[in-house]
């Protein structure tokens, strides 16, 4: 009994002091961050640049984030904090991730059979890599386990494909990928993109991959909009400027160009090829 007691009166003492600690050392918090916090998707992808959703929610309420931070919320999630907050929310830009390579395991050459770790950053490590085209996809697949959407899976042919309507645009895609062949774009089916990365001299691409750019110029001289421009020895097509026209389709002997909105299909055939199909 003695020893019950005991027992009982140190876990009571104990109790208090712990209680009059709370009540003197407690920290008054801003009921706003927990209303951001609600407000938000709790995907803790970082996107925002923040350490998750928590970290973003305090950013914002003291300032030092945009309300309208959250790309994977959109429109509605930065409403929603913008009235929190009494500010305006803006609009915020959808975007949707693309993989700028089409060098499968149909079209692409391997330099060596790799047996090791199945992770980008690994195989690049050894030897540079085993794709003879040094700019082109591993498909080892570290963008599609970066994503905590799911919006993106490994296809048959040795490619990551993206679901845009799962894609939120977050980027934890790009930064995965350590030969930085994704890109965000604006969300949409308009426009004509070099579904390349190489910055390789014409031989060296054609040699390494079958549907690579070869930096021939064609679709340079070919476009009337002047949408096409060289990046070293890679053509990009400017999306404002594209109006859909494909003449530069129509020259490019690779089947290196091809419409924004066949994306979709993770893959490209050359020019012989789809004319077959």
């Amino acid at each position: 009994m003695f020893a019950v007691l005991a027992l009982g009166g140190i876990g009571a003492f104990f109790g208090l002091l712990l209680g009059l600690a709370a009540r003197f050392f407690a920290v008054d918090t801003d009921p706003r961050i927990e209303a951001v916090r609600e407000a938000l998707p709790g995907a803790n992808c970082g996107a925002c640049a923040y350490a998750g959703c928590n970290k973003y929610a305090e950013a914002v309420v003291a300032g030092d984030a945009l309300v309208n931070g959250c790309i994977p919320g959109g429109d509605m999630t930065a409403s929603a904090i913008a009235a929190i907050m009494g500010q305006k929310a803006g609009t915020v830009e959808p975007k949707v991730a693309y993989v700028f390579c089409r060098g499968d395991h149909r079209h692409a050459r391997d330099l060596f059979i790799y047996h090791g770790i199945l992770d980008c950053d690994y195989a690049q490590q050894y030897h540079g890599g085993f794709k003879a085209c040094p700019d082109g996809c591993l498909g080892l697949g570290n963008c599609v386990r970066a994503c905590p959407f799911e919006a993106l899976s490994m296809g048959p042919e040795g490619l990551p494909q993206v679901d845009e309507d799962r894609c939120s645009g977050c980027g934890l895609c790009v930064e995965a990928c350590p030969r930085e062949i994704i890109r965000l774009l604006p969300k949409g089916d308009h426009g004509h993109l070099v579904w390349c990365n190489s910055q390789q001299r014409g031989k060296t691409v054609s040699r390494a991959c079958e549907v690579g750019c070869t930096g021939c110029r064609a679709c340079v001289r070919a476009c009337p909009q002047e949408a096409i421009s060289m990046d070293g020895y890679l053509a990009v097509i400017d999306l404002e400027k594209c109006d859909d026209c494909g003449l530069c389709v129509e020259k490019c002997r690779f089947g290196s160009i091809h419409p924004r909105r066949e994306a979709a299909a993770g893959s490209a055939a050359r020019p012989e090829e789809a004319a077959s199909a």
